[in-house]
C-alpha cells in the first residue's frame, strides 16, 4: 500500500504539483501535508544517497522537489512564533539533501522538523482510540489484499504490472523509518497520479489507524517478542522503530514493534467514546471553517455514530432526558453544517454540543460501567428491543393457531429462526470480515424498519378485513394461507426479528466493552433476565389471545399491528437521519421514544403518512364490507 523507496520519484512528483495548487489556496491543510512529505524523506532518503554519493537519480531528483514542495506549504501557513524557526531548519534539510550527507542525519533532520512542525500547527498524530489490528485485519482483505498480497509481500494479483509496483509491507528495514502515524498519512492522503488511492472517503479516522496497525504486524513476530516497558499509544503512533533502537537498543526495539503492532488495549469506557466524538467535532469545525462543508458534515456524522452512539444505550438508564438533551444538541449542529450557517452560529451550537457532551460524561463516570449498571443495561436493551418484536411474532402464531393454520405456523416459525440465524451471521462478519460502519449500521437498521412497518400495516388491514366470522369463512374457502400468504407471514416475521436483533447485537457488543471483565456477569445476569420476562409475556399473549372472541381477537391484533407500523416508521426515519441520509428539522412536538415519536418533521411526517394509508385503507374496508352486507 506504500510503494517502496526506489519508485519515490513516481509518488512524490504527482503530490508536488497538487500540493502546489491546493494548499497554497487552503493552508488548513498545509501541516498535515508537509508532514507527510517529510516523513516520507526521512524514510526513503538514505536508500537515495549512501557514502555521499546519488544511488538513484531520479529519487535524489524527487527529494529535492519535496524540499520546495515543504517550503510552498510552510510559507502558505498561518504565521506563529514558531514559524521562522521552521522555515531555517527547513533550509538546513534543504542544504544537507543537497550537501548528498549521510541518510541517518537527514532522516533525523526530517524527523526533528516534523515534530516541531506538529507541535507549532498542533497535528495530532496519535488516535483517540486505542488501534485494534482485529478489525484492521479484514479491512486489508477488502481494500488492500489484491495489490500488496494477503501477507504484504507486495505479490497481489492486481499489482502485477503496476509502476510503481505495490511495496513490500514486511520489509523491516523501510517499515523502521515509518511511523505508524505516517503509515495512517499515507492511507488518508494517498498519492494522486498512482494507484495508491486516499482512503478518506471510504474508511473513518478510526478504521485507518486499525488498518495501519496491521499493516505495522507484517514486519514483526509480535510472539516472540518481550519487554518489560509498555509504550503509550502517542509514543506508538510517533516514533518509528529506527528511533528507539537509536536510543534503546536492539531489544527495545523489537518490543517497540510488536506493541506498536498489537497496542497494549485500553478499555473503550463512556469516557474514550465520548472523547472521540468531542475531538472528532473539533475537526468537523476546523473543516467548515476552511470551506469543507461536506467533510465537517461527515465528521460530524462520524461523531456521533463512532462515539456518543455507543454510549446511548447506557446513559438512557442513568437519564433518559439527558441523552436526548444531547443527541438533539449533536444533531442540531451537524444541520447547520448542512444548512450552511455562518461560522459563528455553526461554533454556538458545538459549544452547546459539548456542554451536553460533558453533562453525559460526568452522568457515565471515567472508569466504566458499574456492576448494578451493567445488569440494568443488559436487561433493559433486550426487553426493549425484543418487545415489538414479540409483539409481531406472538399476533400472527396466536392468529394462525386460534384458527387452525398449523402448516403457516412453521412458516413464521422458520421466518424468526432464519432472522436470529442472519442476526448471528450479520454479527460474525461484522466482527470477523468486514468492518461494518455506523452509517452502515443505521442505514440497514432504517431500510428494515420501514420495510417492516410496510409489512405490519398490510397484515393489520389483512386482518382488519377478515375480523367477521362470515368474511373468515369466504376466506377459508378461497385457501386461507396458501403458498404466498404464508410466505408473507414468514417475511414479516423474518424483517420484525431480524431488525430487533440486529439493535441487540450492536449494543450488546458495546456495553460488553464498556462493563469490562468485572461486568460481563452483570450483562450476562440482565440478558438472562429479560429473556424469561420475554419469554413470560410471550405466553400471555397467546394465552390470553386464545379465549377472546374471533372478531374481537382479529381487531385488537389488526390495531396493534397498525399502531406498531406507525412506530416503525418513526424509528425508521430517525435511523435513517443517524446515519446522515438526510437532515433533521426539530419541531415544537413531543418526544415518545417507545412510540417512534421524534419532534422531527420528516420523522411525523413519515408517521403521518402511516397514519394516513392506515385511514384509507381501514375506510376501503369499511366500504367492501358495507357492499358485502348489501348484497
Amino acid at each position: 500500500m506504500i510503494a517502496p523507496s526506489r519508485f519515490l520519484a513516481w509518488l512524490l512528483l504527482p503530490l508536488v504539483a497538487s500540493c502546489s495548487l491546493q494548499l497554497l489556496a487552503d493552508p488548513a491543510d498545509g501541516a498535515p501535508q508537509a508532514l507527510h512529505l517529510l516523513d516520507y524523506i526521512s524514510a526513503d532518503y538514505p536508500d537515495t544517497v549512501q557514502a555521499g554519493s546519488i544511488v538513484n537519480q531520479d529519487e535524489y531528483r524527487a527529494q529535492q522537489e519535496s524540499i520546495k514542495t515543504l517550503e510552498g506549504l510552510i510559507a502558505a501557513m498561518p504565521a506563529k512564533p514558531e514559524k521562522a524557526a521552521l522555515e531555517q531548519n527547513l533550509t538546513t534539510l534543504r542544504t544537507a539533501i543537497g550537501a548528498r550527507q549521510e541518510g541517518a542525519d537527514v532522516a533525523r533532520q526530517a524527523r526533528q522538523l516534523g515534530a516541531k512542525l506538529a507541535v507549532a500547527y498542533e497535528v495530532s498524530q496519535a488516535p483517540i482510540i486505542t488501534p485494534d489490528p482485529s478489525r484492521g485485519a479484514p479491512l486489508y482483505a477488502q481494500h488492500c489484499s489484491v495489490c500488496h498480497g494477503d501477507a504484504g509481500a507486495g505479490d497481489g494479483p492486481a499489482g502485477l504490472g503496476l509502476t510503481p509496483a505495490p511495496s513490500n509491507l514486511r520489509d523491516t528495514a523501510r517499515m523502521d523509518h515509518l511511523s505508524l502515524y505516517a503509515i495512517y498519512s499515507a492511507l488518508s492522503q494517498g498519492f494522486e497520479g498512482t494507484d495508491m488511492p486516499s482512503f478518506a472517503d471510504q474508511l473513518d479516522e478510526r478504521q485507518r489507524w486499525d488498518l495501519a496497525t496491521y499493516i505495522a504486524s507484517f514486519s514483526v513476530e509480535v510472539a516472540t517478542a518481550s519487554s518489560d516497558k509498555t509504550y503509550n499509544i502517542a509514543d506508538l503512533a510517533r516514533q518509528t522503530p529506527a528511533e528507539v533502537q537509536a536510543a534503546d537498543g536492539p531489544q527495545a526495539a523489537e518490543a517497540f514493534r510488536a506493541q506498536r503492532a498489537q497496542p497494549p488495549q485500553v478499555k473503550r469506557g463512556p469516557a474514550q467514546l465520548l472523547d472521540y466524538t468531542a475531538t472528532t467535532l473539533d475537526k468537523s469545525l476546523a473543516a467548515y471553517r476552511a470551506g469543507q462543508h461536506d467533510q465537517a458534515y461527515d465528521l460530524s456524522v462520524a461523531a456521533y455514530l463512532e462515539g456518543f452512539e455507543l454510549v446511548e444505550s447506557s446513559l438512557d438508564n442513568i437519564d433518559a432526558n439527558v441523552r436526548k438533551d444531547t443527541e438533539k444538541s449533536l444533531m442540531a449542529y451537524r444541520q447547520s453544517i448542512q444548512d450552511s450557517l455562518p461560522v459563528s452560529e455553526v461554533e454556538q451550537r458545538l459549544d452547546t454540543a459539548k456542554t451536553k457532551l460533558k453533562a453525559s460524561a460526568q452522568l457515565l463516570g471515567n472508569d466504566g460501567l458499574s456492576w448494578s449498571l451493567s445488569y440494568i443495561s443488559g436487561l433493559l436493551i433486550l426487553l426493549r428491543e425484543g418487545l415489538e418484536a414479540i409483539l409481531v411474532l406472538a399476533a400472527i402464531l396466536a392468529f394462525l393457531r386460534n384458527t387452525g393454520q398449523q402448516s403457516a405456523v412453521r412458516s413464521v416459525n422458520i421466518g424468526w429462526g432464519l432472522a436470529f440465524l442472519a442476526g448471528l451471521g450479520t454479527w460474525a462478519l461484522a466482527a470477523y470480515v468486514i468492518d461494518v460502519s455506523g452509517s452502515q449500521r443505521e442505514l440497514l437498521e432504517g431500510a428494515t424498519a420501514l420495510f417492516a412497518a410496510v409489512m405490519v400495516l398490510w397484515l393489520g388491514v389483512w386482518m382488519h378485513d377478515r375480523r367477521h366470522a362470515a368474511a373468515w369463512q369466504d376466506y377459508i374457502k378461497s385457501s386461507l394461507v396458501g403458498g404466498g400468504g404464508r410466505f408473507g407471514f414468514a417475511t414479516l416475521a423474518f424483517f420484525s426479528v431480524y431488525r430487533e436483533l440486529f439493535e441487540v447485537i450492536l449494543f450488546y457488543e458495546t456495553l460488553w466493552l464498556q462493563a469490562g471483565p468485572a461486568g460481563h456477569n452483570a450483562v450476562l445476569a440482565g440478558g438472562a433476565t429479560a429473556v424469561v420476562l420475554l419469554v413470560g409475556l410471550a405466553w400471555v399473549i397467546l394465552r390470553g389471545s386464545a379465549k377472546l372472541p374471533l372478531a374481537l381477537f382479529f381487531s385488537i391484533n389488526a390495531g396493534l399491528l397498525c399502531a406498531l407500523s406507525v412506530v416503525f416508521a418513526g424509528h425508521g426515519v430517525k435511523a435513517l437521519q443517524e446515519a446522515g441520509i438526510f437532515g433533521t428539522r426539530p419541531v415544537p412536538f413531543f418526544d415518545f421514544e417507545w412510540l417512534g415519536i421524534h419532534a422531527d418533521a420528516y420523522s411525523l411526517s413519515a408517521q403521518a403518512v402511516a397514519i394516513v394509508a392506515i385511514i384509507v385503507l381501514y375506510g376501503r374496508s369499511r366500504v367492501a364490507e358495507k357492499r358485502r352486507v348489501t348484497a
